[in-house]
């Protein structure tokens, strides 16, 4: 009778199983076994070199809560989100909302705003490296016309950061008009007449009937926007290495700087560790309480 029920299931999900083993496969692979061993190499002393030894308990975990420059890592990051959360996400959806209708120019808009984000995150912080350079950079040329001195912003604690959340503002803002302008599109053009008949303007069809039916795809963004404040490294890099002074670092540039770099990969591994489990916690949250019904 098992050996019936068994059979029966094989043949019902038969594809379904054939498409799902080499995912988990490769799922497997690449992310269910990296967690293992860092998890594992993170209770070590270890450089890399041959099989770790030196056995250190939760002491790397220990460290890094009470070192000062993961705690601005930490910090910097939810500066970030904030940032994300509630300007960069309103002002995209405050623009969708403006271009998503037939207005003249309005492809020419979603083009220009979505150009930054076709940029490797590499070449937008090489970009605006040069433009935020003291000696010859824009800044420095826009300070200059105005007979100011030109103010070295990447090099600046004070500005240092304020100059990267504006650059993550301009390479990020264009993916979420575009989500956002996608889930307009997609509301039936009945309601939206229906509304017109009853006399509801632009800007109460926007609030009581638009950004209702968008609740989904906002909630979705902001997930997204989440997730990906918490694991920014390549924008970070170019411009400012996690200086002046360490003020900058992001968790993962922390990682990068203070477990590769400097060979302890031991370290490292309890950062990566700490980082997924904050991510892995906030998606579970997240879905669990405002994605539920999604």
């Amino acid at each position: 009778m098992k050996y019936q029920k068994f059979d029966v299931i094989l043949n019902r999900y038969y594809t379904l199983i054939i498409f799902l083993i080499p995912a988990l496969t490769v799922f497997t692979l690449f992310v269910v076994l990296p967690i293992v061993e860092a998890a594992y190499y993170s209770f070590y002393r270890w450089n890399g070199y041959g099989d770790p030894e030196k056995f250190v308990g939760f002491k790397n975990y220990t460290y890094l809560f009470r070192n000062r420059v993961f705690i601005i890592s930490l910090k910097n990051n939810f500066y970030i989100i904030a940032l994300s959360l509630f300007v960069q996400l309103p002002f995209a959806l405050l623009v969708a909302l403006m271009i998503s209708d037939k207005i003249k120019g309005a492809t020419f808009f979603r083009t220009i705003f979505f150009l930054p984000y076709i940029l490797a995150e590499i070449g937008a912080g090489l970009i605006w490296a040069y433009i935020y350079d003291g000696n010859y950079g824009l800044v420095a040329t826009i300070w200059g016309f105005f007979g100011i001195d030109p103010i070295f912003m990447v090099g600046d604690k004070d500005l240092a950061l304020i100059a990267i959340l504006i650059v993550i503002f301009w390479k990020y803002f264009g993916i979420h008009m575009m989500i956002y302008i996608a889930g307009l599109q997609a509301i039936s053009k009945e309601v939206l007449e229906a509304a017109k008949v009853d006399g509801a303007g632009p800007f109460t069809t926007a609030w009581r009937i638009k950004i209702p039916i968008l609740l989904p795809t906002i909630r979705l963004s902001v997930f997204l926007s989440i997730l990906g404040s918490l694991q920014l490294f390549d924008i970070i890099m170019p411009l400012t290495g996690g200086g002046p002074s360490n003020v900058t670092h992001s968790m993962v540039t922390y990682l990068y700087y203070f477990g590769v770099m400097r060979m302890k990969f031991g370290f490292g591994s309890a950062v990566g560790v700490v980082i997924f489990l904050i991510c892995f916690s906030i998606a579970i949250a997240y879905q669990r309480t405002l994605m539920r019904n999604d």
